[in-house]
């Protein structure tokens, strides 16, 4: 005779709470309890989700439907899955002039070390610098700048300190304080600084560090390469020295990009160390300035950690993407 146990049955159908207290074989409760489900649960619509299905999965094995996998380019982040700016023609025909005119660059150098005129040591030095400033460009033209999502609320310390929050009228979502609305990328941007063309792109608190570094790189190249020029032209008087005609004419032109991208990338890193020790970006010291209320100004200094992150210092001169301590606070 087979083993009896005694067993509950709590089923909750409709409202109603059915407790059945039997006896039977171990080896049928599971067939029964199927039965019994089966036949008193109602059959689900098509479009309603499985018993267990809570929601649907788009990202990690769900239906594709929902949530279509893409590698479109955009600024909106909840469709496109690559962050580029190409509704500014003007701007992708500037960001594209950078990396024509560094490319210059690099091959004037290295016709320059082929032909003997500068040593092989120096023209890897300058490969090493432009390869780099060419990676921050990149990280800085396709990366987020700290784009507001559409669906963002204040932070629980901002609902507790301020009574009113702004709204923005272009994207009529929550505009966090120090944002600013880009007509160009057509976002709210967290701690915008303002848009640069020549990286297509906004410069706001998450590549604020990638554009930091694209100046300095591109400023180290540039008098990098007026000095080769410099040592070359003056105090080099030796047969070696002489270049080719050809490359005579590249070395002046690109003496004149060395001057302008120095006097400008030199001007650009004054204005970004100003908004990174006083806190106020540039838009806020135009508006500022246009209102005559800079000695009114509360803003405090920007801490690095905020800027390169808290991965340790050997990633500062790299460009990648920063780890912050806390993104919440800081978007």
């Amino acid at each position: 005779m087979a083993e009896h146990h005694k067993f509950e049955i709590d089923v909750e159908h409709q409202g109603q709470h059915v407790n059945n207290h039997c006896c039977i074989p171990c080896d049928s409760r599971s067939s029964l309890r199927r039965e019994y489900l089966d036949t008193h649960l109602p059959i689900l619509p098509a479009d309603v989700p499985a018993r267990g299905q809570y929601y649907i999965d788009g990202f990690s094995g769900g239906p594709t439907e929902a949530y279509p996998w893409n590698c479109s380019f955009g600024t909106d982040i909840e469709t496109n899955g690559i962050w580029m700016n190409s509704s500014d023609q003007a701007g992708s025909i500037m960001a594209t002039l950078v990396w024509v005119l560094m490319l210059y660059s690099l091959a004037t150098v290295t016709m320059l070390a082929s032909t003997g005129g500068i040593p092989v040591v120096c023209q890897m030095i300058y490969g090493v610098i432009i390869c780099m400033a060419l990676a921050c460009h990149a990280k800085t033209s396709l990366t987020d700048p700290g784009s507001v999502p559409r669906a963002s609320v204040p932070v629980e310390s901002e609902r507790k300190t301020n009574q009113a929050h702004n709204m923005c009228g272009q994207c009529q979502t929550y505009k966090p304080p120090g944002s600013h609305h880009c007509r160009l990328c057509n976002r709210c941007v967290s701690r915008m600084d303002h848009h640069c063309p020549w990286m297509n792109n906004c410069v706001g608190a998450a590549n604020l560090k990638h554009f930091f570094l694209f100046l300095i790189y591109t400023w180290i190249g540039s008098a990098y390469a007026l000095c080769l020029f410099g040592w070359n032209y003056f105090l080099c008087a030796t047969e070696e020295c002489t270049f080719h005609y050809v490359i005579v004419h590249l070395v002046r032109v690109m003496t004149i990009l060395c001057v302008g991208a120095f006097l400008f990338t030199s001007s650009m890193l004054m204005n970004v160390l100003y908004g990174i020790m006083t806190g106020i970006g540039t838009i806020d010291r135009l508006k500022k300035k246009a209102t005559n209320t800079m000695a009114q100004s509360d803003e405090e200094p920007i801490p690095l950690k905020d800027v390169f992150g808290i991965a340790g210092y050997h990633t500062w001169p790299f460009p990648i993407d920063p780890v912050f301590e806390d993104y919440d606070r800081l978007m």
